[in-house]
């Protein structure tokens, strides 16, 4: 086989796996157009023949949907906020000052991020409750997410702090610079690309956060959108175009983030893999 043959194979292969990947996120966006019978039609349409756009207009007036984004909007902020305050520090320490200790840490940090968050939320519920911060629902949860989220962030930037060079923080110093002045001067200007990467991600993560929400938060006005979608759930539920328009709305802005900045993702996640 020749090598051009070798790479149409391999394209037809990977839209063939695109095909199969992406497949649920159609059927999401077109069951929103759909009526009720016609959700439950056989054999299923993978056209609706008569769109019923108004499901968006019902789903987001009859579930005030802007309070459940607002919610999501302002855990996932602040859990970012607080991680890229916190982990960047982290991550320049493990990446500058390398010894057996630091190594210690960077084991235990990627240990944490093994622990699933049904693992954690038991213990994480109890220690907030005798702390009193069950009385503020939505910054138990920025803790929560932060703590589970942190590992995944310092890692990633850790690497972009190492593609730095050295040098570079060396002739900073000898022109006067403080180890502080030479941090934010000179590698926290170069090390922003994947810092911006890995809030990127992190935001992500946190918006569509359900374990951490559903566990600590119980009054409505303070859940985000992935509890409120779980609301309709229960034993006699039928409405799935409501169910699909909701989700759509929930997770079209994600997606749209993630394709406008897909390269500089990319770039920025491989940026600590060249030195």
């Amino acid at each position: 086989m020749t090598e051009a043959w070798r790479n149409r194979l391999m394209l037809l292969i990977a839209l063939a796996l695109a095909a199969v990947y992406l497949f649920p996120l159609y059927w999401m966006y077109i069951t929103t157009l759909k009526s009720g019978s016609a959700v439950f039609a056989t054999p299923p349409g993978f056209w609706p023949s008569d769109p019923h756009w108004d499901t968006y207009v019902y789903v987001w007036e009859s579930r005030n949907l802007a309070r459940y984004l607002g919610n999501s909007l302002v855990i996932a902020t602040g859990a970012v906020t607080l991680i890229t305050l916190l982990g960047t520090g982290c991550a320049y320490v493990l990446a500058r000052y390398r010894n057996r200790w630091v190594d210690v840490g960077l084991f235990l940090i990627l240990m944490l991020q093994v622990l699933p968050a049904s693992l954690m939320i038991t213990p994480i519920f109890v220690g907030f409750s005798q702390l009193g911060l069950l009385d503020y629902p939505r910054f138990a949860v920025v803790l929560a997410i932060a703590a589970k989220s942190m590992p995944f962030f310092v890692v990633l930037v850790r690497a972009t702090f190492m593609s730095v060079p050295m040098e570079l923080e060396e002739a900073a110093l000898v022109d006067g610079n403080s180890r502080i002045g030479a941090f934010f001067n000179i590698v926290l200007p170069l090390a922003r690309n994947g810092i911006l990467v890995s809030a990127i991600l992190i935001f992500m993560q946190a918006f569509g956060e359900f374990v951490y929400s559903k566990s600590i938060i119980q009054a409505i006005e303070y859940q985000p959108a992935s509890v409120g979608l779980n609301s309709f759930m229960g034993p006699n539920t039928n409405e799935w175009n409501s169910i699909m328009a909701f989700a759509t709305i929930y997770v079209t802005p994600i997606l749209a983030i993630f394709v406008l900045l897909q390269r500089r993702i990319v770039s920025g996640l491989t940026s600590g893999a060249l030195k």
